[in-house]
């Protein structure tokens, strides 16, 4: 064992799963930058906190290993103490006390004040929206509610968060202003039910409002809408959505399944031609609209018929962004208590057949894309190239923009026009139109 030193800690914040996450990580760094502490986000530091995802068993998987990886550093005198936090430690706390004893303290997701407490820091209610942002400089995401108030049979997401909690629209303003002064361009808005925000604070959807307020703000030119629910989807959004061009032409409404059966098992609240109505509505409302779903294959009870059925309706919808996961049985949901009947080839060649329409459904929307002129935000330079994106992209899960760096310079963050020269399945090639 080496010996410790009485140098400064430096905390090393690292964040697994979703954006929500990130979004976390980021409010603890910010917390922990104003109480002092010299904080880095998965660099090297003697003071590890892991921000773990317990979604799904690929997460969960993920999560641990990463767990057993610093607790092997700590044992190894690279590292001299480990804290756990987020979803898997507020689901699994018992357990992973238990199964991995030499994690220094576990901490679940709404249990930040004791978090800092044990860094050394204290909670300080007044920094709303003070975060040190880990996504390139030129977009932040926007968490606007937690929890989630649906049934949603084979989801573990209400027993990691808890209910359905609104973030008043003048705290988010403030957040916005904030990020906007840090050269944010772009902000993405997250939650784990956009389409329920305000039913709690305002005892109505308040989307569209949040939206018109969020749209004055200075410097902010795009605003992105995720995680949106199909059932009482509130339509005004659609009218801001046309009328303020800062909002963004695109929305990711993940839809799961569409055969009737498994919409009624999964606790869906919607029918097959209800959400064929609902997409068919929001291409007449905003035709210019790219809409990103997901999917769920392999579900107790999915028949061959089922899944034929779903194969058709994606091939008939033709959604310009589609991902595709294979059914995890969660302990303590709803569907755990149904059989986990689909066989894990089963499920993984269905996902593969759904990606596979949806490759070429991409491939032909992006061909219709060459000779067009489109704006788009730059995100990073990657090898011989700029890579950005159009408003109908989201990052890190959507198509990319890729320019020539050999004979064109372009910065982070820079709003600029180019010509679309060329298309793959999942990318764009393009060069800058000069003025």
């Amino acid at each position: 064992m080496r010996t410790k030193t009485l140098k400064k800690n430096k905390i090393n914040v690292v964040t697994l799963g979703c954006s929500k996450n990130v979004y976390d990580s980021e409010v603890l760094m910010g917390q922990l930058k104003a109480n002092g502490k010299e904080v880095v986000h998965e660099e090297e530091g003697n003071v590890v906190v892991i921000n773990t995802c317990g979604f799904i068993n690929n997460a969960k998987e993920e999560s641990v290993n990463t767990i057993l990886e610093y607790v092997k550093k700590k044992e190894e005198g690279a590292v001299d103490k480990v804290f756990v936090t987020g979803c898997l430690s507020e689901r699994y706390k018992p357990d992973l006390v238990k199964e991995i004893p030499n994690v220094d303290q576990y901490f679940g997701t709404t249990e930040l004040p004791g978090l800092l407490k044990v860094l050394g820091a204290d909670y300080k209610h007044e920094l709303i929206g003070e975060r040190l942002t880990t996504t390139p400089k030129n977009y932040a995401y926007l968490k606007i509610a937690e929890g989630c108030d649906r049934p949603c049979s084979f989801c573990a997401i209400p027993l990691m968060r808890g209910k359905h909690k609104s973030t008043p629209i003048e705290d988010l303003v403030v957040e916005a202003e904030k990020l906007a002064a840090k050269g944010v361009k772009e902000l993405i808005l997250i939650a784990q039910d956009l389409t329920y925000y305000g039913l709690d604070l305002y005892k109505k959807r308040n989307l569209a409002e949040l939206l018109e307020a969020l749209v004055k703000v200075d410097g902010i030119d795009w605003i992105r809408l995720h995680y949106a629910f199909p059932t009482g989807f509130p339509m005004d959004v659609l009218d801001v959505m046309n009328r303020e061009p800062k909002v963004c032409n695109y929305l990711d409404i993940p839809l799961q399944h569409i055969s009737d059966s498994i919409l009624k098992s999964m606790r869906r609240g919607t029918t097959q031609a209800k959400t064929t109505k609902l997409i068919q509505d929001f291409r007449t409302y905003v035709p210019d609209m790219t809409i990103r779903t997901t999917l769920i294959v392999g579900y107790p009870g999915e028949t061959e018929e089922d899944f034929q059925n779903l194969k058709s309706w994606v091939q008939e919808m033709r959604f310009e962004r589609l991902g595709c996961f294979t059914y995890s049985h969660e302990e303590n949901t709803h569907a755990y208590n149904l059989e986990d009947d689909v066989p894990e080839d089963v499920k993984i060649e269905r996902a593969n057949e759904i990606m596979e329409i949806q490759s070429q459904i991409s491939w032909e929307l992006n061909q219709a894309r060459i000779g067009q002129e489109l704006n788009i935000i730059i995100d990073r330079k990657e090898g011989n190239y700029f890579i950005g994106r159009t408003e109908y992209d989201s990052p890190d899960v959507d198509n990319e923009v890729l320019i020539s760096a050999t004979d064109t310079y372009l910065k982070t963050g820079e709003f600029v026009k180019v010509l679309i020269t060329d298309a793959s399945d999942f990318d764009l090639y393009a060069k800058v139109v000069t003025a």
